[in-house]
């Protein structure tokens, strides 16, 4: 019977719809890339959402991102491994502090396999394009099965790209570089194969791959170094030194002896306190980066104190690669071994602009316009972070990502960007971090493109996409802030993308982790645009989703659910205020 209408016009007579209220109607989520975010994502979308055909498409052979991409010799963590793995997977396997990259690879596969994400993964295929079709209200996505060869079409109701920021090698933009006849290869694209002993080598770029590259081709035999610096650097103390102190332990030893691993394993709370450690410490630093903090003078200082003592005997060398900028403006890197290997014989290394690359090697700039000349070319010279991916993402009336993102890449919390239903990002824009947890950030990340689906799925939303003034919002807070940051410093650095209004911070979130967690804990959903996905003559009700009055755990699931003792919050018993818990993270409450 409908309800009474006071004399208006009878309404169209309402159809309830015949389904439980938990709404789980199939949805297809597509998924580019399978490193620390892809992998992420594959774990939690099909954990927390029922009736969802996923797949994750990964270009490479294998799991791993930038940890499959990057095999150079020397490839390490330069943050504690410790606070760079997943919340909900620790490992007390590490061998040392700073892990390998082969052990941060095989972690990444083995906790895919453990928590069932590698059936949705489809390595070697390549995403070519992804277009929004307006009338079906989904993406068609072009693939390619690299192992075949073979091309086809897939659709989806989501489109995720969880692609990284450090996945498409930068290459330098030298004259030459295609004619040079010698070996040339990227740190992000190795030849495991090559042998650089008694060869003669040029390595362009000291940014974090180059400083851990360099220490290792220094100590091949015979091998001799032309090393081609842009740009001065600051070599960091390790970033876990003071966790390390903290723990009673000497920061020079990071190798883990079997005996503390096997006490990790055995002792989880000991385990647990020692992850805490290093942390807390991360997320503590947070003032470094902020201009003219005592804590940000701190750090110019020691940081200037153990260079000068490294390099006392070659003031030279001290004199280029001391910066006039603030630490952090650029990637910090420990860089152990770096300056100590830049001093040795048979090392050179070269300030001067390079004017092109000829047939046997670099012709510097005038007015020096020397020759150096080389057997192989290592660029170690970055990634293309912060860009669109590489294929075309299309979205309403035919406008490209590349063209939204003029001059700057926009987003609305890093995760979305108007114009582009149902197009979600992991480790977008804007959602690095200069210290504290990266890893964690990405989780969160997994939690809210989660959120999203569910909202799609259950309230019957065909499409979801930011509105232009929340990005807009977005856009000027991330001016705003980094306004006041070390990163907006003289030096040139990937957190910072080239527009029309100058450089911009594209790289980094603009707050802390901890911040950024709080910022994405909870959707606004104010903040979003939405179709519906409901079609029945039902006279626009928006409220159809809740279904015909039945639950699934009346069917399916524990019809008491609510009495079970994890489910039930019970109160502290005292004032809030005194609750241990409460102190500790009062939003919760």
């Amino acid at each position: 019977m409908a309800p009474p209408t006071n004399g208006h016009v009878e309404p169209t007579p309402f159809i309830p719809k015949d389904i439980p209220i938990e709404n789980h109607r199939p949805l297809s989520v597509v998924v580019v890339g399978a490193g620390f975010s892809g992998v992420c994502a594959a774990i939690r979308i099909p954990e927390r959402i029922p009736n969802i055909d996923l797949v994750v498409y990964e270009k490479n052979d294998g799991i791993g991102g930038v940890w499959w991409l990057n095999n150079y010799p020397g490839v390490a963590c330069d943050i504690p491994s410790h606070s760079y793995q997943y919340s909900f997977a620790p490992n007390p396997h590490w061998s040392n502090l700073y892990a390998p990259g082969s052990e941060i690879r095989h972690y990444l596969q083995d906790v895919a396999q453990k928590y069932g994400a590698t059936r949705f993964i489809k390595t070697c295929h390549r995403v070519d394009g992804c277009a929004w079709d307006a009338v079906e209200k989904k993406w068609k996505i072009s693939v390619t099965n690299l192992a075949t060869g073979e091309s086809f079409e897939d659709s989806a109701n989501i489109l995720v790209t969880a692609r990284g920021q450090l996945n498409e090698p930068n290459w330098p933009d030298i004259p030459g570089l295609d004619k040079f006849q010698g070996k040339v290869m990227h740190s992000g694209a190795w030849d495991e194969s090559y042998d650089f002993a008694n060869k003669k080598i040029g390595i362009i770029g000291n940014g974090s791959s180059a400083i851990q590259i360099i220490p290792k081709l220094q100590k091949v035999e015979g091998a001799t170094l032309s090393c081609f610096f842009r740009s001065p650097t600051w070599i960091s103390s390790a970033f876990g030194d003071n966790a390390m102190v903290a723990l009673g332990l000497d920061p020079s030893i990071t190798e883990f002896s079997e005996e503390q691993r096997r006490e990790f394993i055995e002792k989880p709370e000991v385990y647990f306190r020692f992850r805490k450690v290093f942390e807390d410490d991360g997320n503590m630093i947070h003032d470094s980066t902020l201009k003219g903090t005592e804590q940000q003078a701190i750090f110019q200082g020691s940081f200037r104190s153990a260079m000068e003592a490294k390099l006392a005997t070659r003031p030279d060398i001290l004199e280029k690669i001391i910066p006039n900028f603030a630490p952090g403006c650029r990637r910090l890197t420990p860089g152990k071994g770096f300056l100590e290997a830049l001093m040795e014989p048979n090392v050179d290394t070269i300030y001067e602009s390079i004017g092109s690359i000829t047939e046997i090697g670099i012709k510097l700039a005038a007015p020096s316009d020397r020759a150096i000349d080389f057997d192989v070319l290592v660029c170690a010279t970055g990634f293309h972070a912060s860009t669109a991916p590489p294929f075309d993402i299309v979205g309403r009336d035919g406008v490209k990502l590349t063209e939204r993102w003029k001059p700057i890449p926009e987003s609305y919390l890093s995760m979305a960007v108007d114009g582009f239903p149902n197009y979600l990002m992991m480790f977008g824009p804007n959602s690095a971090i200069g210290f504290g947890s990266l890893t964690k950030i990405l989780e969160a990340e997994a939690d809210y493109v989660t959120a999203v689906i569910r909202k799609l799925q259950k309230e019957d939303y065909a499409t979801i996409e930011p509105k232009l003034e929340r990005v807009r919002d977005f856009t000027a807070f991330v001016g705003a802030y980094f306004a006041k940051t070390v990163y907006t410093d003289k030096c040139k650095s990937w957190y910072r993308t080239e527009s029309g209004r100058g450089e911009w911070v594209a790289g980094l979130w603009p707050g802390s982790t901890l911040h950024a967690l709080e910022a994405l804990r909870s959707p606004r959903w104010e903040d979003w645009v939405y179709e519906s996905a409901d079609d029945a003559s039902d006279g626009n009700n928006a409220l159809r989703w809740l279904g015909n009055g039945w639950s699934t755990m009346q069917t399916t699931g524990d019809p008491s659910w609510y009495i079970n003792p994890e489910e039930v919050e019970v109160p502290w018993e005292g004032k809030p205020e005194e609750n241990p818990r409460y102190k500790a993270r009062p939003w919760s409450y």
